[in-house]
């Protein structure tokens, strides 16, 4: 028998491309900025990643839109 580790992905899309994504592992949901090659943190819940990714936006950026893949 063997052990697996289920990761799942979100990927974060604004108006124009992707602006990040949200990765869920042993450590809750990490998340990544696009074009920044160290994480911002995990976070224990994916309400919560998804506020810290759109806060990391620029100001008065509408908040990505979220699709799994």
């Amino acid at each position: 028998m063997s052990d697996t580790a289920t990761r799942r992905l979100w990927v974060a899309y604004g108006p124009n491309g992707v602006v990040g994504k949200i990765q869920k592992d042993a450590d809750g949901y990490r998340v990544h900025m696009a074009g920044k090659d160290e994480p911002l943190g995990a976070y224990p819940s994916m309400d919560i990643a998804k506020n810290a990714l759109h806060a990391h936006l620029k100001p008065g950026s509408d908040r990505p839109e979220f699709r799994e893949h």
